[in-house]
């Protein structure tokens, strides 16, 4: 293919304008419209036809779930990739976004890097034809991090093992000896604070791990972290999988 055709959008002016010229300063991307009014991204998008939209959530007359509303009914074909680049990182919004069709979530601050290799990955999604949606990871808050990661495994957020080893997660973060006392402290740890049974929090985290692993995302989740954190061929135990999971999320804390 020629130059990545990218429109941008965001209700913040400046952010345009930086992003843009950073973007304009390489050689593969083609920045064909910087607009900072929701209402004017479908319009553009039709006649612009680019291969992606980065753009925020948060504009003038038309949010971002709107737009990726509108932008659903294109056809496959000429319907752009795209990159949601926002502050809002709470569960429900990032679904949402996912749900409607984003294929990248980024949490803001944001390194425009990697938001140029998010472009170029998009990009070739969109010849590729439709692929799974992925999460940057986010820059700031851990549990930010944990939250970003589960998703991108393909961990529903609406199951009881999600919100469990996020909890258990947490927990071995505040405290590593947890996870060599798993049966005896965290299960019960975990199963206090959701009002349950020991045995229900080893099910659902178990079912959850499963449901990642049959997904076969686990490749994205990698290279999130640029390494392998996860193999297809060695399903991990709640701990093995638990463990890693706090380990990393601590490193980058600290990074």
């Amino acid at each position: 293919m020629g130059r990545i055709k990218v429109l941008l959008a965001d209700g913040n002016a400046s952010l345009v304008s930086a992003t843009g010229e950073y973007l304009s300063r390489q050689g593969d991307i083609a920045v064909c419209a910087r607009i900072t009014d929701g209402a004017e991204i479908y319009p553009a998008v039709v006649e612009e036809n680019p291969d992606v939209v980065v753009m925020g959530l948060i504009l003038p007359r038309a949010d971002g779930f709107s737009v990726l509303g509108q932008l659903a009914v294109l056809p496959e074909a000429v319907r752009p990739r795209v990159i949601v680049l926002t502050g809002l990182t709470r569960d429900e919004f990032i679904l949402r976004a996912l749900n409607l069709g984003a294929s990248y979530y980024m949490a803001k601050p944001f390194d425009p890097r990697i938001l140029l290799e998010r472009i170029r990955e998009a990009a070739q999604g969109r010849e590729a034809g439709p692929e799974e949606p992925e999460i940057a990871p986010a820059a700031e808050a851990p549990d930010q991090r944990v939250t970003n990661l589960f998703l991108t495994l393909g961990i529903p957020a609406h199951i009881k093992g999600y919100q469990y080893l996020r909890e258990a997660v947490r927990m071995v973060m505040e405290d590593h000896s947890l996870i060599d006392h798993i049966t005896k402290e965290l299960y019960p740890g975990v199963a206090r604070r959701f009002s349950t049974s020991p045995s229900k929090v080893e099910r659902a985290m178990r079912h959850a791990i499963e449901v990642a692993w049959n997904r076969g995302r686990l490749e994205a989740a990698n290279r999130m972290y640029g390494m392998k954190l996860f193999d297809k061929q060695d399903r991990p135990s709640n701990g093995e999988f638990i463990a890693t999971v706090a380990d990393k999320v601590a490193m980058a804390r600290i990074a």
